[in-house]
């Protein structure tokens, strides 16, 4: 065991100190090569260290750099070494992390994350929370303690009588509201399209003067972070609209709700605490590896009322809360180790100076391809950069072609009518050269493409 193990950390580790020096996307022949793992079931056993040999020589080759400093393509933050480690640590303990009483180490170190989280982010203290996936999935939970108790209200049991029959929901969304919504609404049997949707400005923000009369049990889904532009819904408006009228507000927070963290953008997320639940990703803006997800829910017995699981088996009665208890899963890992472990070595002024720098590099992004003459879209409210290089074919070349050039990696998208590559910063290890260095190469690129 001891030299399996030892030899996965010295492959680990020299991946991880090799990424500045590959493509950041991987090459067509190391994608072609993973058919080697296309092979017969094997009939015998094979040596252990021949199998984690295959997987790094075939496997590693073949992975985007996701991990690294000049991965833009989505809004990933690459791991902090102690969240890594941590990670790791907690795959040995391997525990079955639902129940308190047998999992005490893994329930407790949520329970305390839980906390300095709603500190953190400046959410009610009373909120009890979720650790899942990723936000698709907070989402759910919080859109679930939603549908529970916006029926509650109107004296129907949703959890033990379902759907049928019961007083019909009005969901209002924005125009720009995030498909990890929409999946979640349809999960919970609310639909897809049966929304009320809510048109937005020139931003992608929530026009709030323009959502419709609230009347009967309704949920209000709020965004903080637009994820083509950053923009964030004017949350204290919405409450102020949905309160009166006996609304559930929920925020769809992804990497937006970190704002209320900071010092310099906390006033994107002005009145957040007046919602009534909240998701978002710590393995966005907080740096911990894949998967960590957050959803919290100021109302606890309606969280708990979506989500609790009985049955004779298991050993309910504990001290330390039952994570179970909040989340769909039964059967989970232990998130909240490497989160505890990340907001322990950052502190409250770590995690502000992370974003803030990743906020910071994001103006830069902007002003040296504006300064090179090409189209900025958005407001660079947060840590998204909306960039068109010429018309749609042209800017689909330039992002084809910096793909493939391997400096650095963004997508595409379209927004608002507009095809656009689409950067996002969120990397504690991103250093100002990489966006330089990122810049340069996407000019280059650009003015031959």
């Amino acid at each position: 065991m001891k030299s399996i193990l030892n030899d996965a950390a010295t492959r680990s580790i020299r991946y991880l100190e090799t990424l500045d020096a590959r493509s950041v996307a991987p090459t067509a022949a190391a994608v072609e090569a993973l058919r080697a793992f296309d092979e017969p079931l094997p009939q015998t056993a094979s040596d252990p260290s021949d199998v984690l040999r295959l997987l790094d020589e075939i496997g590693s080759p073949a992975t985007t750099a996701m991990a690294g400093r000049r991965f833009f393509g989505f809004v990933i933050g690459g791991s902090l070494p102690v969240t890594l480690a941590a990670n790791w640590l907690a795959g040995a303990w391997d525990q079955n992390a639902g129940l308190g009483k047998p999992t005490p180490s893994a329930s407790y170190l949520e329970q305390v994350s839980l906390r300095w989280l709603l500190e953190l982010l400046q959410l009610p203290r009373e909120c009890a929370g979720s650790f899942v996936t990723g936000a698709t999935v907070a989402n759910l939970c919080g859109l679930a303690a939603a549908r529970h108790a916006v029926l509650q209200r109107a004296g129907w049991n949703v959890e033990a009588d379902g759907l049928f029959g019961a007083p019909p929901i009005t969901v209002v969304i924005g125009a720009e509201a995030h498909p990890s919504v929409t999946k979640s609404l349809g999960v919970l049997g609310l639909g897809r399209t049966r929304v009320v949707k809510v048109p937005v400005d020139g931003q992608g923000r929530m026009r709030v003067e323009l959502m419709p009369a609230i009347a009967g049990p309704t949920i209000i889904c709020a965004q903080l972070g637009n994820v083509n532009t950053g923009a964030c819904d004017d949350v204290a408006a919405i409450c102020r609209r949905a309160k009166p009228a006996g609304a559930w507000v929920h925020v769809d927070g992804a990497f937006g709700l970190w704002a209320a963290a900071t010092r310099s953008h906390a006033h994107l997320a002005a009145g957040v605490g007046e919602a009534d639940s909240w998701a978002t990703d710590a393995h966005k803006w907080l740096n911990v590896p894949y998967d960590s997800g957050l959803a919290f829910v100021r109302d606890a017995h309606a969280l708990k009322a979506a989500m609790a699981i009985t049955a004779e088996y298991l050993p309910s009665e504990s001290a330390i809360r039952n994570p179970s208890d909040f989340t769909p899963e039964l059967s989970r890992r232990a998130r909240g180790v490497e989160v505890w472990a990340a907001l322990r070595s950052l502190g409250r002024d770590g995690v502000a100076d992370m974003i803030e720098r990743n906020c910071a590099q994001a103006r830069r992004f902007a002003a040296g391809l504006t300064a090179a003459g090409f189209e900025i879209l958005n407001d660079v409210a947060l840590n998204q950069v909306l960039v068109a290089f010429g018309d749609a074919e042209k800017t689909k070349r330039v992002i084809e072609a910096v793909q493939a050039d391997g400096t650095c990696w963004a997508g595409i998208t379209v927004w608002q009518g507009r095809t656009a590559m689409r950067i996002s910063v969120s990397s504690w290890a991103t250093t100002d050269a990489d966006v330089d260095r990122s810049v340069a190469a996407m000019v280059c690129v650009a003015r031959t493409a």
